[in-house]
């Protein structure tokens, strides 16, 4: 599902739910994917996808937080 949406697998996503229909359960688990989103971006040190900003504007901090080192640009 990461490798999906940081693809672009998935435009504009809303929120992540997994379902166990044989337990009966559902949990809301957007908060845990953005956080995890927001690490592949930091580690991959890539820009974010345009689809998953409103994704991970309302699911958290949703941006990383520490800088990648060196800074690029930097004098």
């Amino acid at each position: 599902m990461i490798a999906d949406l940081l693809e672009g697998q998935y435009s504009d996503p809303v929120r992540v739910v997994a379902i166990n229909t044989g337990e009966g359960w559902s949990l809301d688990k957007s908060e845990e994917i953005a956080s995890e989103l927001a690490l592949q971006i930091a580690l991959e040190d890539r820009a974010t996808p345009a689809t998953l900003d409103g994704f991970l504007d309302r699911h958290g901090s949703g941006r990383p937080v520490q800088l990648t080192l060196p800074l690029r640009g930097a004098a």
